[in-house]
C-alpha cells in the first residue's frame, strides 16, 4: 500500500481511507447529452411552427433532493464535494435553464433555497413561481421553517397569467371525508404523512386557454403503497374538483390592439392571429388541459399508476395492503380525467431515480388525453455511462432522481364560444385545500 494511504488507515481508520479514495478519484467522463424522443414527425413540426393556430407548451419535473436530506449517510458513493448544495444547487439550475420548458415543477425544496436561489434565479429569466412546504412547518419556528421542504412550481410570466393557486394538503383532506372518520387505517398511517400537491390555474395571455398545473410529492415508504394510493385518490379527487370550479370562471377577453402595441416584447404576426381569436370556452372542468406530475414513489406495476391511467382500482386491489379506508375500500377508486404518462408511448423511462439499492420510474408526468398531445419527451441517459457510476448523486447528475421534460400540444375545446364579458376575480388568488 502507498506510504499517504497507510498513514491514513493507520491514523483515521479504514473508512477514513474509504471517504478519502471516493473524493479524490478521477471524475468519470461525463454522459453524452440526453436525446429527444419524437413522437411528430419533422414535417409536422414544421406545420405546427407555421400554424398560428397551434399551441405549445413545455413541462419539466424534477425532484431535487433537499439540501437537508443529502447526508453522506445516506449517499456514501457520492463524493462529498459533489454532494455539497452549493455544487449541486448551480447543476439543478443549469439544467432547468437548458431545458428551457414553460413550466417547472420542483419537489423537495425548501423554503430557505425557493426564496434566495430558484426564485431569485430564475426570475430573472422569466419566471414567476408558487411555493409551498410541506404542512410540519406550521408546528416550527421562523428558523426551522426555512428548512422544511416542499414543491414549487414555477411559469413563463410572459405567456401565463397565473389565476389561483391551491394547496393540497393530503392529510387535512382526509381528516374532512366522512367515511374516513371512523377508519383506524387513515388515523395509523395517512394522517402522520404531510405530503402535499401545488395546483396552478393558469391561462395563457395570448389566447386565453386554460392550464391546470398539478405539482405532487407522494409519500416514499415502499411498505406502505396502500398510503400512497390513498393519497393519489386524494389528489385526484382534489384537482377534479378544482378543474370543474376553473371551468366556470367566464373567460378573459383578448389584448386589445393598444395593448398589445405597448408590450415590451415585439409579437410575431402569428400570434396577432392567435390572440385574435375569442378566447375558449370550457363547459366543464374535463375540458380544460390539466398536467399532474410530480415525484409519486411508484413504479409502472403500481396500484398509484393503474389508478391514473386506467381510471379505476377495484375496492380489493392489492396495494390497499387489506387495510380499511371508507369509499376506497369498500367501493374502489374511479375518475374521469382521461390521464396518460407522457413516456407511456416510448414504453416509460428506465429509471428516474438511480441509487444502488433502487433504479427505477417513479416520476412522472400525466397529460389530459382529451385536449392535449405529446409533441417528444426527453429521453434517458446513456446505458454505457450508468454501467460505470455506483448511482446518482454524482458529479453530473446532482440528485438521486433524474429530471423528465415533456413538451405539448393544446387540442382546442369542440365547444368554444363567443367571448362573454371579462371576469371580475382578480389577477392572482390564493386558497389553500386544508
Amino acid at each position: 500500500m502507498d506510504a499517504s494511504l497507510k498513514q491514513i488507515v493507520q491514523k483515521d481508520g479504514t473508512p477514513a481511507l474509504v471517504s478519502y479514495l471516493r473524493d479524490s478519484c478521477p471524475i468519470p467522463v461525463p454522459p453524452p447529452d440526453r436525446v429527444w424522443k419524437n413522437f411528430i414527425s419533422q414535417a409536422e413540426r414544421d406545420a405546427m411552427e407555421l400554424d398560428p393556430n397551434v399551441e405549445t407548451f413545455r413541462v419539466l419535473c424534477y425532484n431535487i433532493l433537499c439540501e437537508k436530506y443529502a447526508t453522506e449517510r445516506m449517499y456514501g458513493y457520492t463524493p462529498s464535494w459533489a454532494l455539497q448544495w452549493d455544487y449541486r444547487k448551480e447543476l439543478i439550475l443549469r439544467e432547468i435553464m437548458a431545458n428551457d420548458a414553460d413550466f417547472v415543477c420542483l419537489q423537495e425544496v425548501d423554503n430557505a433555497s425557493y426564496e434566495d436561489y430558484f426564485l431569485r434565479n430564475l426570475s430573472s429569466h422569466d419566471y414567476e413561481g408558487v411555493h409551498w412546504p410541506k404542512s410540519r412547518y406550521k408546528t416550527m419556528g421562523e428558523g426551522d421553517r426555512r428548512l422544511v421542504d416542499g414543491c414549487a412550481t414555477f411559469y413563463k410570466a410572459s405567456k401565463y397569467t397565473l389565476v389561483e393557486k391551491q394547496l393540497i394538503e393530503f392529510s387535512a383532506v382526509a381528516m374532512q371525508r366522512p367515511d374516513f372518520k371512523k377508519t383506524d387505517d387513515m388515523f395509523n398511517r395517512v394522517l402522520g404523512k404531510d405530503h402535499i400537491a401545488v395546483v396552478c390555474l393558469l391561462e395563457n395571455k395570448e389566447t386565453g386557454t386554460r392550464l391546470i398545473i398539478a405539482n405532487a410529492h407522494i409519500h416514499w415508504d415502499p411498505q406502505e403503497r396502500d398510503v400512497k394510493l390513498v393519497q393519489v385518490a386524494l389528489l385526484i379527487e382534489e384537482v377534479e374538483k378544482i378543474a370543474h370550479s376553473f371551468a366556470k370562471y367566464p373567460p378573459r377577453l383578448p389584448p386589445t390592439p393598444s395593448s398589445i402595441a405597448s408590450s415590451s416584447t415585439a409579437l410575431s404576426a402569428a400570434q396577432n392571429n392567435a390572440s385574435s381569436r375569442p378566447p375558449p370556452i370550457y363547459s366543464d372542468g374535463y375540458k380544460i388541459p390539466l398536467i399532474v406530475c410530480g415525484d409519486f414513489n411508484s413504479i409502472p406495476s403500481s396500484g398509484v399508476y393503474e389508478f391514473l391511467s386506467t381510471g379505476v382500482v377495484p375496492p380489493g386491489h392489492a396495494d390497499f395492503m387489506s387495510h380499511l379506508y371508507g369509499k376506497y375500500t369498500s367501493e374502489g377508486l374511479r375518475h374521469k380525467l382521461g390521464l396518460k404518462s407522457a413516456y407511456a408511448a416510448a414504453g416509460e423511462l428506465p429509471m428516474t431515480n438511480y441509487t444502488p439499492s433502487f433504479q427505477g420510474a417513479i416520476d412522472y408526468i400525466w397529460y389530459s388525453t382529451a385536449n392535449l398531445s405529446v409533441n417528444s419527451v426527453l429521453g434517458e441517459v446513456d446505458k454505457s455511462y450508468l454501467e460505470k457510476v455506483v448511482g446518482f448523486p454524482n458529479a453530473h447528475f446532482p440528485s438521486d432522481h433524474l429530471c423528465i421534460v415533456s413538451e405539448f400540444r393544446v387540442r382546442p375545446p369542440k365547444d368554444s364560444q363567443p367571448p362573454r364579458p371579462p371576469p371580475v376575480f382578480p389577477e392572482s388568488s390564493s386558497r389553500a385545500h386544508t
